[in-house]
């Protein structure tokens, strides 16, 4: 792999590590609003390399660098605590403190991909097809690259068309984007379309009558023309409004994917051991996004702004993704444990109603055996992806 896209897979390497940093850090800041408390924050898992203590709290990196973890004191009833740490236990505070302090990285990761599409959509632009030409065809061919006598004169050079016009109206409707261009074109077989366009600063009128094509059993007209690619970047308010649009998008289509994941592990399996074709809407590891990152970052097509919108579209999918991930009600998932506390709350709000104590907080240590059922399971399916992101890559059309 080239050296871009050596780069192209530690950025990527960095941003997952920075999202998984602000993750915990939802946790932590939050604990920490709420008076519970927190004896470590790491990046990674495994044997320490290094640490640093402020106040109460460790902050370091571990060297496996697969997640991340905040320790807050009193998970569960069956912690033992340190003298004067009972008042700060987690599993004491009420319910409404639980699972904001619960639900706090998976908010995060929502707040970083939408700053990211904002980024995206405001800054790095939306690349897009212009309403500017870039190549008047000479003819109409079927399928070849050159022009031979028997070819018909394409309806855009017989009409006049050149490279750099600019279409701002057809049968005086204005255009405002390339798809209204090809609409008209496609629908106007035969019929003679007065093209106003921008020439030179000069305004013209030409006619253009699009002939018959057919592909695919498809009949539509065309008159042989390739539009310029454009960069489109949308006001701050309009990027907003965008942004939220693509994160609604992002969420439905998580949802779309978690509930999927069970029926797509077959193909996966039959792609890693059979040496079957990765399906590109299949299955994918962190090792096989890093190595697509790497691909796009050293792809000799599409410009800078392209590479690097595709990036940042990535970095808000995956974010969107674990976020919501996340939030399945499973131990060891935040969402397992927000389920706890939900179920805490029910108990104390009926024994209330009831004229009762209130009940001892449920201990999740008892449904430890489910808990590494989970863990095996996704432990196993990391691995399998692991494995087929190495012998299988899936790759990049380029």
């Amino acid at each position: 792999m080239s050296g871009a896209g050596a780069i192209g897979i530690l950025v990527f390497i960095v941003a997952m590590l920075l999202s998984i940093m602000i993750h915990e850090w939802g946790h932590y800041i939050t604990a920490r609003k709420f008076g519970m408390k927190v004896t470590e924050f790491f990046l990674g898992f495994g044997p320490r390399l290094w640490s640093t203590q402020r106040g109460e709290t460790e902050f370091g990196i571990k060297a496996i660098p697969a997640g991340g973890y905040c320790r807050i004191v009193g998970m569960t009833p069956a912690e033992p605590l340190a003298e004067g740490d009972g008042a700060r236990a987690f599993y004491k505070s009420s319910t409404a403190r639980r699972l904001v302090v619960l639900g706090a990285g998976s908010f995060l990761h929502f707040v970083i991909a939408f700053f990211i599409l904002l980024l995206f959509f405001a800054a790095v632009g939306v690349p897009q097809q212009s309403t500017r030409l870039d190549q008047v065809l000479p003819c109409i061919t079927s399928g070849r690259a050159e022009c031979t006598d028997a070819d018909p004169i394409s309806p855009a050079a017989r009409a006049g068309l050149q490279s750099g016009d600019d279409i701002r109206a057809i049968d005086g409707k204005k255009i405002n984007s390339w798809e209204e261009v090809g609409a008209a074109i496609r629908s106007g077989v035969n019929k003679e379309l007065t093209f106003t366009i921008l020439r030179a600063g000069d305004e013209l009128e030409l006619v253009v009558t699009p002939t018959r094509f057919s592909s695919e059993g498809k009949t539509f007209g065309i008159i042989g023309v390739t539009s310029e690619r454009e960069v489109k970047r949308y006001p701050i308010h309009s990027a907003v409004a965008q942004s939220g649009s693509e994160i609604n998008n992002l969420l439905k289509g998580s949802v779309r994917a978690l509930v999927a994941l069970p029926s797509k592990i077959p193909a996966l399996f039959g792609a890693t051991f059979n040496g079957s074709e990765r399906d590109p809407e299949g299955l994918v590891g962190v090792v096989g996004v890093a190595r697509v990152s790497g691909e796009a970052a050293s792809s000799t097509s599409g410009s800078l702004a392209e590479k690097i919108g595709f990036f940042l579209l990535i970095i808000a999918s995956l974010n969107v993704f674990v976020g919501i991930f996340n939030l399945i009600p499973l131990l060891p998932l935040d969402g397992g444990h927000m389920a706890v506390a939900i179920f805490d709350g029910y108990r104390s709000t009926r024994a209330r109603r009831k004229g009762l104590p209130a009940p001892t907080p449920f201990d999740v240590t008892k449904l430890m055996p489910i808990t590494l059922v989970v863990i095996a399971v996704l432990a196993s399916l990391s691995l399998l992806l692991l494995f087929a992101d190495i012998v299988n890559p899936l790759t990049l059309n380029q």
